[in-house]
């Protein structure tokens, strides 16, 4: 192997190591967040129903039209993480299903839950796949893989933890407000924190990031003639650059 392969492996090699470590703790992260979110109802159907005189067939369409809201703006939220920026559209859905969230401690009527649960399926439609396409913009097609298991570690990872957590918050009762209220409130508010910080947090685009030193070696390679050359996408995007 020549020298300038040596050292094209090892800048592979190193780009990986420092993009596996910045991205997939935080989406793995916000995926646990969205399941608490998208599960709770689960938890406040203990308390919520006896409080608002629900009964069963009201608790299980307000379960279900989520799916209703998750459906229809699923795939167009996808399209718009690949063609617009992940960014972007990731912060958008985080704070409006935070703030849904906590709206639902607030209801009182039927028609109030059917529609905050509809809200709730149109605001956190397109995070699970636009996750996914997102990770295609750093992972060559070798790594997706690995990547997306690691991403999928997310779901145990949340009931393990979610379920005690949603749990003891039904036993909060401050300010006159019932644990299931609090247990909406305080489950949206890191949706909130965490979709403020991804705004500056994430990265669109290897060639975007300096963070990762993917830019500088890019526009290296490009050379003077060509300084804003955009790094190759596709089936071999992220960091294929380095390792073709």
């Amino acid at each position: 192997m020549s020298a300038p392969a040596i050292v094209a492996d090892d800048v592979a090699r190193r780009a990986r190591h420092r993009i596996t470590l910045r991205l997939l703790p935080y989406v793995l992260l916000l995926y646990v967040i969205a399941y608490l979110d998208r599960n709770n109802l689960a938890t406040a159907a203990l308390q919520m129903p006896h409080d608002l005189g629900f009964d069963d067939r009201v608790i299980g369409f307000g379960a279900g039209i989520f799916a209703l809201g998750y459906v229809i703006l699923e795939i167009p939220g996808t399209l718009i993480v690949e063609r617009w920026s992940a960014r972007r559209w990731i912060t958008r859905i985080m704070i409006s299903w935070g703030l849904v969230t906590m709206g639902m401690a607030f209801i009182r009527t039927p028609h109030q839950f059917y529609t905050m649960r509809f809200l709730l399926g149109l605001a956190e439609a397109g995070f699970f796949p636009g996750i996914i396409v997102y990770l295609t913009h750093w992972f060559i097609y070798e790594d997706r893989a690995k990547a997306v298991a690691g991403f999928m570690a997310a779901i145990p990872l949340a009931y393990a933890v979610g379920s005690p957590i949603s749990g003891l918050l039904l036993g909060v009762h401050w300010g006159g407000l019932r644990g299931w209220q609090w247990l909406f409130i305080l489950e949206g508010l890191p949706a909130l924190f965490f979709g403020v910080m991804t705004w500056f947090y994430l990265t669109d685009w290897p060639h975007q990031a300096k963070w990762s030193g993917l830019s500088t070696n890019w526009r290296a390679r490009s050379g003077p003639k060509n300084p804003s050359a955009p790094i190759p996408c596709g089936r071999r995007s992220g960091i294929a650059m380095f390792s073709s």
